[in-house]
């Protein structure tokens, strides 16, 4: 009896003090989430366990400014999850740089490529970071967050273009002042443009201003940040017009307006990171490209949208994988983000150091987050408390968390962190990208066999060498059925998915069927059919048809696998290929990880396309001549039962699926789907290890319940023991300051190996580090040797910097260790 309770004891040890459990789902039985107004309480709620945990990132001032007890009381997870950037206006992006709104003319100045460049210069990063951040952040040049995998080869670009942390403001006065002066000179502008005596511009008698949207309920970081850049601007004589809005508003006006309009010019916009990411290239097309539907005017139909043609073409070679190298890869990565720089519509100006918190005596053990995104679904689905209980607060400075359309088909869908917060722990996607490690992770989708033949042929073209089965399938909007795609197809790869099926949240089983739907419905709404096509919406099809026309087809073999023929190459990353064209459930072109079952979209489509019971026009974008659709919001919901229960009298069948179903099938479908909108009060039916149960938008509350349905294909402690990972981390780099040419550079760098999520670090006692110095697009690299556990030193000889001009140069270190995540960390050295 005593050696039974001994290997009892082991065992649950091992677990990690987890009692061994055989139930579906996530560790939670219940989560609940609600809203604080004020930060400052909402951390004083975690502090004294009123609250979980605080899904929401706190600045370093907040943090470090607590008192010893309260810290005590929290457990901390630092990551440098956030930052700012500024969206400038460049309407009509050309001379003369006039807009003409409601029969009155207005004068640009950001529609000058060289002053929207200048304000690079007229910026002083590390002021942002000293006095607004409290040193808690970084300067920012780009897109790629500090400290995350791959990104120096991007922020290198900075270097490149004279950026400086502390900017050059006597130089961005002078660029400002030339460019007002050349643009004064054009003959449409003669005697309109004029500097007046008090040292400011003035077009047609009145002030040229810069209408800056600033963010209202982030009073302490980009309403400082608006006010400052506001008084640069006009030591450059450019009025600043401070427009003090709020979250709801600044989205609606700059994402969902028309930039045609001129009620803005200037946006400080704040993102979290997203995802912990491995490769940037989809960011540069996000943030840079206008087909990606995130530039001014959102590529949407009818709207003045801002065109650049070549970071269009070369993202979206990066992005849909055409290229046969990783050195070809780099090149369009690249390129795409020095044109993005240069035409500075979008600039970044610091990165924040994220402090989240949660309950230190509630939380038996530290949870997933990501290592460069912070707190996100892993962490819900991984927490433990002793009574299975979450409770969850958010802030918002307008106290509601039902700020935006909880629409799954649309790109404006779930376009704040309160909904996807909530949402994501609902959905299954087929792969996700780990939070440790970034690389891509089977969830719903297993490849099973993944392979790449890539060459170029004559043309120079990247084409492809696999024989695609003359029976593979592939949906034809045009002819509205799946059809074989016959002989002569090649692909550049190929992968066979195994599936985790499980049910949806009304009952229902997954199937073959769930993707067939929803790589359909994709291709239908991503292409017009002819100018009255009501299933085509053009940001849909700019944020997707480029991923959807790589697919060739698909085969459905008999063992319910599918094995996917498409023309996608990543060659550092077999997991990336197979990401790129697992089947899922989901149609949303936002970007984020939602997904509803498809006589939900089916519905949603048809109240666009048909019309509605209440006569409301719908849409699936935030457009204001419509109401965009929403799953959860009451009165979209009760059109959506109406349509579904309209479905069910006609027997409908939808085109992406006819041949694969029956009648009863499909009744069964919406039968089940307006019995869940009727027991839960919404339409939000999805396959996630969550389901929403109930919610009030009056009282801003929502809750979770585990769906622990037996089919669901994960226990509750998988993913607790299945996200451990080692990590590596450079806990210091040191080099001196100064050198002189012809000295050599000694370089040390200490390093730990860190046990995630636990966070436990102990000196490295294996493992490389490689030293690369900089020298503008080379690097020349250097190995270290570890001398004791965690010290690896190096000298870099005279011999290797005799050719250098003096001047300042960065030096990177990378640490490495076989199964564990690479940590980088980079200094600069001056040589005189």
């Amino acid at each position: 009896m005593k050696k039974l309770t001994y290997v009892l004891l082991v065992m649950l040890l091992l677990l990690g003090g987890l009692a061994l459990s055989s139930q579906k789902g996530p560790y939670p039985d219940l989560v609940y989430f609600n809203v604080r107004m004020s930060e400052e309480i909402a951390l004083k709620d975690t502090a004294e366990g009123l609250t979980d945990i605080f899904m929401w990132g706190l600045s370093g001032p907040q943090i470090f400014g607590l008192d010893q007890a309260t810290r005590d009381k929290l457990d901390l997870y630092a990551v440098p999850s956030g930052s700012w950037s500024l969206l400038m206006n460049p309407i009509p992006n050309k001379a003369p740089y006039v807009v003409e709104v409601g029969g009155k003319e207005y004068f640009n100045a950001f529609a000058i490529r060289d002053i929207r460049f200048a304000m690079n210069d007229l910026i002083n990063r590390q002021y942002l970071v000293d006095e607004i951040l409290g040193g808690a952040g970084t300067p920012a040049f780009t897109m790629a967050t500090t400290g995350q995998p791959g990104t120096y080869r991007y922020n290198l670009l900075a270097t490149k273009f004279g950026l400086t942390a502390e900017g050059n403001e006597a130089r961005a006065l002078q660029v400002i002042e030339s460019s007002m002066q050349a643009a004064a000179a054009l003959p449409e502008n003669a005697g309109r443009l004029v500097k007046q005596g008090d040292g400011f511009w003035y077009f047609d008698n009145e002030p040229v201003t810069i209408k800056i949207a600033i963010r209202v309920d982030d009073p302490q970081g980009r309403l400082k940040e608006g006010d400052y850049i506001g008084d640069q601007l006009e030591k450059a004589g450019l009025k600043a017009e401070r427009l003090y809005w709020d979250r709801i508003k600044c989205s609606n006006v700059v994402y969902g307006g028309d930039p045609a309009e001129f009620t803005w010019q200037m946006y400080t916009e704040g993102w979290g990171a997203g995802a912990t990411r491995a490769f940037w290239e989809h960011i540069v097309a996000q943030m840079y490209a206008p087909w990606y539907g995130y530039m001014p005017g959102g590529m949407t139909e009818g709207f003045w949208n801002y065109e650049q043609d070549e970071i269009d073409e070369v993202t979206l070679k990066a992005y849909t994988g055409n290229f046969l190298t990783e050195e070809e890869y780099w090149e369009l990565a690249l390129r795409g983000l020095e044109l993005g720089l240069e035409e500075a519509v979008r600039i970044y100006v610091v990165n924040q150091l994220d402090f989240f918190v949660a309950n230190a005596s509630r939380l038996k053990q530290r949870f997933a987050y990501g290592l460069g995104d912070g707190l996100n679904t892993w962490s819900i689905r991984t927490a433990v408390t002793d009574d299975r209980t979450l409770f969850i607060t958010q802030f918002s400075a307008m106290g509601s968390l039902f700020m935006d359309a909880w629409d799954p088909i649309g790109t404006d869908g779930f376009d704040s962190v309160y909904s996807n917060y909530i949402a994501e722990n609902l959905y299954d996607s087929a792969m996700f990208e780990s939070p440790a490690s970034a690389i891509p992770t089977p969830l719903r989708a297993v490849p099973v066999e993944v392979q790449t033949k890539a060459r170029r042929n004559e043309e120079g073209d990247v084409v492809g060498d696999y024989e695609v089965p003359a029976n593979a399938i592939n949906y034809c909007p045009f002819n509205e059925a799946w059809l074989q795609v016959g002989e002569g197809n090649k692909s550049i790869s190929m992968a066979t998915y195994e599936f985790k099926f499980g049910k949806l949240h009304h009952g229902q089983p997954i199937t073959i069927v769930d993707f067939l739907y929803a790589q359909a419905f994709q291709m239908e709404w991503a292409n017009k059919e002819g100018d009255d096509d009501l299933q085509y919406e053009q940001a849909y099809s700019s944020s997707l048809k480029s991923g959807l026309d790589t697919i060739i087809g698909w085969v459905l073999n008999e063992d319910d696998t599918i094995t996917v023929y498409f023309n996608y190459n990543f060659p550092a990353s077999k997991e990336r290929v197979a990401s790129w064209a697992a089947p899922g459930i989901s149609v949303s072109s936002s970007g984020h990880p939602v997904g509803c079952a498809w006589e939900i979209a089916e519905a949603m489509s048809l109240l666009v396309t048909e019309g509605s019971e209440s006569g409301t026009a719908y849409s699936i974008t935030m457009d204001p001549a419509f109401t965009e659709v929403d799953a959860i919001a009451p009165a979209c919901v009760k059109d959506i039962r109406a349509k579904l229960v309209e479905m069910k009298e006609r027997k409908h069948i939808p085109n992406y699926i006819k041949e694969f179903v029956d009648e009863e099938y499909v009744l069964g479908r919406y039968e089940a789907a307006i019995e869940f909108i009727d027991n839960y009060g919404h339409a939000y039916i999805s396959n996630g290890p969550f389901y929403l149960s109930k919610f009030d938008s009056t009282s801003n509350f929502i809750e979770l319940r585990a769906f622990r349905d037996p089919d669901y294909p994960y226990e509750d402690t998988y993913w607790i023991e299945e996200l451990k990972a080692i990590r590596m981390e450079i806990n210091s780099l040191e080099t001196p300051s100064f050198v002189a040419k012809g000295s050599d550079i000694p370089v040390n760098v200490y390093v730990s190996e860190v046990t995630y999520p636990i966070d436990e670090a102990v000196p490295a006692t294996t493992g490389k580090v490689t030293l690369s110095l900089i020298v503008g697009q080379e690097t020349r690299e250097f190995e270290a040797a570890m001398t004791e556990a965690g010290l690896f030193e190096c000298v870099i000889p005279a011999s290797a910097v005799m050719d250098l001009d003096p001047g300042s140069y960065d030096i990177m270190a990378i640490a490495e260790l076989e199964g564990a995540i690479p940590a980088s960390a980079s200094t600069s050295i001056v040589i005189y």
